[in-house]
């Protein structure tokens, strides 16, 4: 592993490149906070594919090119004299300092628990913290993240289940009220209902650590390995996927599943 005098040097070079290409280059040059938004949540997403498949290469890359974003985002704010990346970094170490005071003070915090509730608290007290404990969700997350950070602040508070098991009564709930919406087929009231039988199944993952984003991804990746491997074996049996039978269809799927895909 690299050295800290190394990896200052990396950053320092970073930082030059970073300034030669908003000089010279035609492309960077004209680049703004609003052009660059979307490739910033593009890179993002390609992080969290990374992190998924676990490959380290691809790891390092994606860090890489968020990386870039983070420095170019912090040269515009430059150029236009209201901040530095200096002024990011300190920003950024003082904030952590603050809402560590079980490492850099005298509070304690035994458990990841602890850390978390004295986290949200610290947040409500900050100059420029949030004003209320769901204020901090940002409004653009994808929903399921977004119900995830918000049932995370309120635990945080205090307001959770006594025991995860009750969680399962409130799954019920939710279902039997979609089933009755879908009844009388409401189209607006299934969708509320759904939505909330969503939510209660991603408090239920909450409660048992399970990642509901993480899970549904690697549900998504599974389907994906199964139906490829249906469409390949329907192709070389000289047919489309439209000529097949449903029974055939899933004799090929339960192949798939029989070769672990």
């Amino acid at each position: 592993m690299s050295s800290r005098e190394e990896k200052m040097a990396a950053f320092g070079r970073l930082l030059d490149v970073m300034d030669e290409l908003r000089e010279k280059c035609p492309w960077d040059k004209k680049q703004t906070n609003e052009s660059l938004r979307s490739n910033t949540i593009e890179e993002a997403y390609e992080l969290c594919d990374a992190l998924i498949s676990d490959n380290n290469e691809s790891i390092k890359k994606e860090l890489g090119d968020l990386l870039l974003h983070i420095i170019f985002y912090a040269k515009i704010g430059e150029e236009k004299g209201v901040f530095d990346i200096q002024d990011v970094c300190t920003a950024l170490c003082e904030k952590l300092i603050y809402r560590h005071p079980h490492v850099f003070g005298t509070e304690q915090a035994e458990t990841a628990k602890k850390v978390e509730q004295s986290w949200e608290q610290i947040k409500l007290k900050e100059k420029d913290g949030n004003k209320t404990v769901l204020g901090g969700v940002p409004v653009s997350l994808p929903s399921i993240i977004k119900a995830q950070r918000i049932q995370d602040k309120a635990r945080n508070v205090g307001f959770d289940w006594e025991d995860r098991e009750q969680v399962w009564d409130k799954v019920q709930e939710e279902l039997a009220e979609l089933q009755d919406e879908i009844n009388v087929m409401s189209p607006v009231s299934m969708e509320e209902e759904f939505g909330d039988l969503l939510f209660s199944l991603i408090n239920a993952a909450r409660l048992y650590k399970i990642d509901p984003d993480n899970a549904l991804e690697r549900t998504n990746q599974k389907f994906i390995r199964r139906f490829n491997y249906l469409e390949e074996q329907t192709i070389q049996k000289g047919k489309s996927l439209k000529e097949m039978s449903l029974q055939d269809m899933d004799a090929i799927w339960d192949e798939a599943k029989m070769k672990g895909l």
